[in-house]
């Protein structure tokens, strides 16, 4: 458990100090060292809430799920409503705080977790029947996701529902229960893309990208041309063209584009390898946790960094369509650096306890015999 959690902390703070790196320089051309001074606050306040995490024993989430669930789920609504939320670029999805936004959405994906795992704790028995194992977690996932999609948010929607079921699965749902979700899911997603213009070009831009590089796959495009010309070992930290208004949003959800073109290739696997090896590490802590509550929330946390991580280099590199998710830990934003750090956090927290024995075996053992005394031999 050491080596893992080494790996993971040292990995963390890796792509924490390589974000700012690239911040930095992604700033140059446009706010100077604004990008790079707001990220240290919020990495700041991202760094103390992990280690509060890590230092409070996991399982006290267990006992507040619901009211932090419920909590979420109401300023889920309250940012719907204008004159409470702000609108930026068609989306309303963010809380003006004076000097930061805040992402009620970021707030949504780890107390989902916690609700879900919460739930398959206390419902262990019966999480292979229909109700307990679906319909009624499936109606609060239903609920959440459905408000975040109102947002609009196609990105994170089609996240955490990916996340969802993998946690269904792995706490005891029936595969075939999965299923029928899963493909009314994915045919809502296709209808409301269909009939949202937007998106519609983004998925046309994706599949004929050099139709629309002068339009939607602009943005696409030329994230591809940055990562193209940094080659192996990149042009030069802070050499970049691309960032000089080619790329839009290259500080926030195209920043790998900027690594990859500054730094080459080989930083740019590095990345990919330590996103790998945080998924590695946190599956190995949750499957040691030291119960089915931390289990199946160091999973869901595990899966929602390193699916989160696959779409956002997926969309940069042109393999995927555009989503518009940060990359975890580098891209510029304070709701979500915080969170994914906090998610670290709670995954230490499993870490640190798993040596201890469970409740239920220590009952089973039942207290200590005492040691009995000596008698002293006769002859």
């Amino acid at each position: 458990m050491r080596y893992a959690t080494t790996i993971l902390a040292f990995c963390v703070a890796g792509l924490l100090a390589l974000g700012m790196v690239m911040l930095y320089s992604a700033g140059m051309a446009s706010g100077g060292a604004r990008y790079l001074m707001m990220q240290l606050v919020w990495g700041g306040l991202g760094l103390g809430v992990c280690f509060a995490a890590t230092s409070i024993d996991y399982r006290i989430l267990q006992r507040f799920a619901m009211p932090l669930f419920i909590g979420t789920l109401v300023l889920l609504v309250l940012v719907l409503i204008p004159g409470i939320g702000i609108k930026l670029n068609g989306a309303r999805r963010w809380f003006d705080l004076g000097p930061m936004n805040f992402q009620p959405s970021e707030l949504a994906k780890i107390t989902l977790l916690i609700g879900i795992a919460a739930w398959a704790d206390k419902y262990v028995k019966q999480m292979r029947e229909f109700r307990y194992g679906l319909l009624l977690p499936g109606a609060l996932i239903a609920l959440t996701l459905g408000l975040i999609f109102l947002g609009p948010d196609f990105g994170t929607t089609m996240l955490l529902a990916a996340v969802c079921c993998i946690l269904l699965f792995v706490a005891g749902t029936h595969w075939k229960y999965l299923i029928p979700p899963m493909g009314a899911g994915a045919a809502a997603i296709t209808v409301a893309i269909m009939n949202d213009p937007v998106r519609m070009k983004r998925i046309t831009a994706f599949l004929h990208p050099e139709q629309h590089r002068e339009g939607t796959g602009f943005q696409a495009y030329q994230a591809m041309l940055a990562l193209g010309s940094g080659g192996s070992t990149g042009v030069g930290l802070g050499n970049g063209r691309q960032k000089l208004g080619f790329v839009p949003e290259h500080h926030t959800d195209f920043i790998f584009s900027v690594i990859g073109e500054e730094l080459g290739v080989v930083a740019s696997l590095l990345v990919v390898l330590a996103f790998a090896a945080i998924v590695i590490c946190g599956l190995y802590i949750a499957w040691h946790s030291r119960d089915r509550f931390g289990m199946i929330l160091g999973t869901g946390i595990t899966f929602l960094i390193g699916l989160q991580a696959f779409i956002n280099i997926g969309v940069v590199t042109s393999a995927l369509p555009n989503k518009g998710l940060p990359l975890p830990f580098i891209s510029y934003g304070g709701s979500s650096l915080v969170m994914m750090l906090g998610s670290v956090g709670v995954l230490l927290s499993i870490a640190s306890r798993a040596g201890e024995s469970p409740p239920e075996k220590a009952k089973a053992r039942g207290p200590s015999p005492e040691p009995q005394e000596l008698l002293p031999e006769t002859s």
